[in-house]
Formats: C-alpha cells, sequence, structure tokens
C-alpha cells in the first residue's frame, strides 16, 4: 500500500448536509480536496465514505495522517 500525500497541514472546514453520504480523499492526490476524484485509482488507496450525521460545517482532515479520518484530530500539528 502506498503513503498518503500531506494534502495540507491543516483541517479542511466543509458544509456537510445531515444524511448526505460523502467519499474523503484518503490519498491526498485528488484536485478535489478534501473528496475523492478518483485519483486514488492509480496507487491503491481507497476513499473514506461517511454519511453526515447532521447539517454543520466539518473538519476534514488535510494532512492524511487523523487517526479519527474522516474528520481532523490535531495529528497535522505534529507534522
Amino acid at each position: 500500500m502506498t503513503t498518503p500525500i500531506v494534502a495540507q497541514k491543516g483541517p479542511y472546514p466543509h458544509a456537510v448536509e445531515a444524511g448526505k453520504t460523502y467519499y474523503w480523499c484518503a490519498c491526498g492526490r485528488s484536485a478535489n480536496q478534501p473528496f475523492c476524484d478518483g485519483s486514488h485509482k492509480a496507487v491503491g488507496l481507497a476513499p473514506k465514505s461517511f454519511v453526515a450525521e447532521r447539517s454543520a460545517t466539518a473538519y476534514l482532515c488535510g494532512c492524511k495522517q487523523s487517526k479519527n479520518a474522516p474528520y481532523c484530530d490535531g495529528t497535522h500539528q505534529s507534522l
């Protein structure tokens, strides 16, 4: 398995809608960060799907190292 690329050292704040499914980019290669655009197919990593529990601003991991993916857990602060 290939190691993810750090897309940015900080979260992506993004408005999400309750009940909607999203596909978070886990490889760091998507041009549509923080969401998947299919770039992972060349490297063998897959996006992480999630359903928003409520309509709000979600802070989605940009460094791709979060232990709570797709959400930011502050790991980027140690990179």
